[in-house]
This record gives structure tokens, C-alpha cells and sequence, in this order.
């Protein structure tokens, strides 16, 4: 009995500093920077996790928006950050990418880490209702039998859209023009008035105009329609194998963030996009939701970034 005790003693000795060394996380606000303007795919998804986290960890969560070279400033600013877990980044596909685009980032890619992954969300492609194809076959045969005839328009040099199109080009056989825009909005406005054939987007930012019948949808890029639009067939329905593409939201922490509270923010995650009216909302957006682990997560952006890379150098695409 007294060893029994002696033991027990022994290892509260030993335990407690190791308690004292972990306080309980979080026991303060809790930052999430969103490297892009209030009101798109990226900040809108932020916000929407960020109202459910707060209820589910017991601290203020607060979206703090630092747009500025497709996504890096905020990147950068997580990078530099305490890894206290205090401070996090909603990310989206292009900071797969920026690895290559840029000739040099202000931070090395491992002084961030992945949490989770939030969410997938096809693109979507759309023209003019007076443009000469209806649907994403028609877009192809059009550009092969008009070689250079068709503009595009992104929400900028190196964002999702540009880079998804410039595959659709290679694996189609295909020649059309880029015209990047400051945003989606101007690219949009644009379509409308007819200066530019085609314009793609997240689905969220389609969906409606397209119900509205203010545009067309061509297509899906994604292996299977979206529930949001059960209508719109994808690309490899009509004939273009092995196109798919999308945008995606995830979590970052800063590298040396301690490894249970990352864990602990993912699984928070993954069952905030498990609640029914975020799933609904995730829905009406054309996001597919996921909320994976950190090593999961690590691996979709290593993953992400090679197939990217592969893309822009064949593209020849660099920015300053």
C-alpha cells in the first residue's frame, strides 16, 4: 500500500511541471487572416467557420482580412507570427501555386503547416448569353476551329482560374487568351457586356447569375455534378476526360505551432462542417466539405503544389 502511494506521488511529481508547461488552449482570442477583400469565396468561407469555432472553443474568433499579392501578405503574417496558436490563415488553391509563380516569397513554405482542409469547390465555367457555344463541348470545338479568338478572363495573373484554364488549354489542344482582371467582379462585369467569351469562377460566385439566367454555364470542373446545380453537366460529360479542377479553403497554423492544438483546431473543423446548416450553406456555395487531419491537409498541399508547378511551367507563367 505505502509503494502504491510512493508511485502514485512520484508520478504527480513528475506530471506536474509537464501541466504547467501546457496551459489550457485557448484561453484567448483567437486571430484567422484571410489574405483577400471581405465578401468572396475565401472571406466568406472564413467567416462561416469562424462563427461556429467560436462557439465550439469558448473564445472570439476574428476574421482579419489582409489582401495583397494573391494571398501572400496574409501568408507572410502567419508565417511571422507566435506559433501559441493565437493566429491563423484561410487559405485557398493559390497558395499551392505561389510556390512557383513567384521567383521568391517573403517566407519559406515550412514556416507554415497545414490543420485542415475545409472545404473543395469545382469551377465553373461560364459565357454570354449571345457568345457562339452553350456548353463546354461546344467551347472546345469552337476554340480548335478559332484559334485565339476566345478572351478569358481571371480574377488575376496566377489565381485558380487562370491556372485551371491554361490546362483546359493543354488538354484540349487549345489556344485562348488571358485577360487577367483586379477580381472576379470586374472579370464578371465584363462577360456581361461581351468584352470577354468566358469567365470562370469558384461555384459560389456563379451559381446565382447562372439560376438568374444572366449567364450561361458551360460546365462543371469536377468529377460529378454539384448538388447546387444538378443541371450543369461536368466536363468529362461532355467529353473532356480527366478535367478537374477546383478551388479550396483550408487552415494554416505557423510552424511550431504545438501539435495539440492543431490537432484539437482540426477536429473542431472537421465537426463545424458536419453541422447541418453549414453543410446547407457549404451546399448553396458548390463547396464539398471535409475537414481532414494536419497530415492529411500537408499532403493535399504538397500534392496541390506539384500538380500546380507542373501547370505553370508549361505555361511559362511567372509574377515579380
Amino acid at each position: 500500500m505505502q509503494r502504491r502511494h510512493f508511485t502514485a506521488a512520484l508520478a504527480a511529481t513528475v506530471a506536474a511541471p509537464f501541466a504547467h508547461a501546457q496551459p489550457a488552449w485557448p484561453s484567448r482570442p483567437i486571430k484567422v487572416l484571410v489574405g483577400y477583400p471581405p465578401g468572396g469565396f475565401t472571406d466568406i468561407t472564413a467567416r462561416l467557420i469562424s462563427d461556429k469555432l467560436q462557439a465550439r472553443l469558448g473564445q472570439p474568433v476574428i476574421v482579419e482580412n489582409k489582401p495583397g499579392a494573391n494571398g501572400i501578405v496574409a501568408v507572410d503574417t502567419l508565417a511571422k507570427a507566435a506559433p501559441d496558436g493565437s493566429t491563423f490563415a484561410v487559405v485557398i488553391a493559390a497558395h499551392a501555386a505561389n510556390t512557383t509563380l513567384y521567383k521568391k516569397l517573403p517566407y519559406d513554405p515550412k514556416d507554415v503547416t497545414g490543420v485542415s482542409l475545409i472545404g473543395v469547390s469545382p469551377l465553373i465555367y461560364a459565357a454570354n448569353n449571345d457568345g457562339p457555344f452553350k456548353n463546354a463541348k461546344e467551347l472546345v470545338a469552337y476554340a480548335k476551329a478559332n484559334p485565339g479568338k476566345i478572351s478569358y478572363g481571371s480574377s488575376g495573373n496566377g489565381s485558380a482560374v487562370h491556372l485551371s484554364t491554361e490546362l483546359l488549354k493543354s488538354v484540349t489542344g487549345t489556344q485562348m487568351v488571358h485577360v487577367p482582371y483586379r477580381g472576379s467582379a470586374a472579370a464578371f462585369t465584363d462577360l456581361l457586356g461581351g468584352q470577354i467569351q468566358l469567365f470562370g469562377d469558384a461555384a459560389q460566385g456563379l451559381i446565382a447569375p447562372g439560376k438568374a439566367g444572366k449567364v450561361r454555364l458551360l460546365g462543371v470542373a469536377s468529377d460529378k455534378r454539384l448538388a447546387a446545380l444538378p443541371d450543369v453537366p461536368t466536363f468529362i460529360e461532355q467529353g473532356i476526360p480527366g478535367y478537374v479542377t477546383s478551388t479550396w479553403a483550408g487552415m494554416l497554423a505557423p510552424a511550431g505551432t504545438p501539435a495539440p492544438i492543431v490537432e484539437r483546431m482540426a477536429e473542431a473543423i472537421a465537426a463545424v462542417v458536419k453541422m447541418d446548416d453549414v453543410k446547407a450553406r457549404l451546399d448553396t456555395m458548390g463547396t464539398i466539405p471535409v475537414g481532414n487531419s494536419p497530415a492529411e491537409f500537408n499532403k493535399f498541399i504538397a500534392d496541390e503544389t506539384a500538380k500546380w508547378s507542373k501547370v505553370i511551367r508549361e505555361a511559362g507563367v511567372t509574377l515579380d
